[in-house]
């Protein structure tokens, strides 16, 4: 039997579809469509579902989005942790930035809208609110471009305006484009490198909104930066799919609503654009670092052993920090607090009951010492 949230899903992504015209993207959630969805919630699941409106509508959005790409492109390729991925004309157009490797790949079945999707990647902002990953709307420029000095021109220079960018736009489609045949028609595209030091660009842009966060919540900065490169490599549209979003990858039902009632004293909790907006995401998973060693790990006497034990919880939940040394709470702390730090991270790193948050611990403290010992 179908469980009340796929019927929730299942309905949404009709009424999604279904309020939007042939002239209209189908995720530009207007007023109408808003109201449309909720209402659909309401009829389904009642008022008692303890599943935020928001959870739901935006797993159907994903659904539609997914199934609008395989129409096209006989996959459902969409945005994760760390990778940018924005689709425009129609859905017959794509490109992608891979902020792991450094690699950025163009493609369309429009040959006439290669020059206008390399531009567009070019100077795509780095602000969100003029971007939307979720939909084929066009990107909105004027900013500082999302890549401004990690892609260097034909001639060896930044690029920041659009003159620039359609004068690499034609040297890459003279140089480097490519075609092939596919059952949906034939593909053209380029792939271009960002520059070797990229990552480095991309994670001190934020330098001062880590410095000014990690004073306020009295947390390290190389903590905050590793957090960062391990959980979406600075990429600010990242999106994972336990729908976490932005660069330190906040679940709004979860770290984002302990934050809102514990920090700021707010109800409810953030949304997804609230989340993708760089201050913001990078304050919320700080301070989030903060309620972990403050509140939830606060009985752990020895600093590093309570750094491990943050590091992990960032990622599987204090609860499963605790799991890993006893069932019960004070007796895992009890456990915890005979041990050296080295015991503590082996247990953390061996027994966690998740292999995810095993990993997790490993990357994010190479990173730190990369970041403290500045070889990041």
């Amino acid at each position: 039997m179908r469980s009340l949230r796929y019927w929730s899903v299942f309905l949404i992504s009709l009424v999604i579809t279904g309020c939007a015209s042939n002239n209209v993207d189908v995720y530009d959630r207007n007023p109408a469509v808003d109201a449309a969805a909720r209402y659909a919630i309401k009829k389904v699941v009642g008022q008692h579902t303890n599943q935020p409106f928001d959870e739901i509508a935006f797993e159907a959005l994903i659904n539609v989005l997914a199934k609008e790409t395989e129409k096209f492109w006989g996959d459902r390729k969409i945005a994760s942790r760390s990778e940018y991925v924005k689709y425009s004309n129609r859905y017959k157009t794509r490109v992608f930035v891979d902020f792991e490797r450094g690699r950025v790949h163009v493609e369309t079945l429009d040959q006439g809208d290669l020059r206008n999707a390399i531009i567009r990647v070019l100077l795509t902002p780095e602000d969100q609110k003029n971007v939307d990953v979720f939909s084929a709307r066009d990107v909105v420029f004027g900013e500082e471009p999302m890549l401004y000095k990690q892609v260097l021109d034909h001639d060896g220079q930044p690029i920041r305006w659009e003159w620039r960018a359609g004068r690499y736009a034609d040297y890459l489609i003279e140089n480097q484009s490519f075609r092939r045949r596919t059952d949906r028609g034939q593909v053209v595209g380029v792939d271009f490198e960002l520059t070797k030091n990229y990552m480095e660009q991309r994670q001190y842009q934020y330098a001062s909104i880590v410095q000014t966060h990690a004073q306020k919540y009295r947390i390290d900065e190389s903590l905050i930066y590793a957090v960062m490169r391990t959980e979406s490599h600075f990429n600010p549209y990242a999106v994972s799919p336990s729908n976490a979003y932005g660069l330190m990858q906040i679940i709004p039902s979860t770290a984002g609503k302990d934050v809102f009632q514990r920090i700021k004293k707010r109800s409810g909790q953030p949304t997804r654009e609230y989340l993708f907006q760089p201050w913001n995401n990078i304050d919320t998973g700080t301070a989030y670092l903060h309620i972990l060693e403050t509140v939830y790990l606060k009985d752990i006497r020895d600093p590093l052993s309570k750094r491990y034990a943050i590091i992990s919880a960032y990622n599987g939940g204090a609860g499963n920090v605790m799991k890993t040394f006893h069932s019960d709470r004070k007796r895992a702390v009890d456990a915890i607090n005979k041990l050296s730090p080295s015991q503590v991270y082996w247990a953390l790193t061996k027994k966690h009951p998740r292999d995810e948050s095993r990993r997790y611990l490993e990357k994010v403290t190479t990173a730190e010492k990369d970041f403290r010992n500045g070889n990041a």
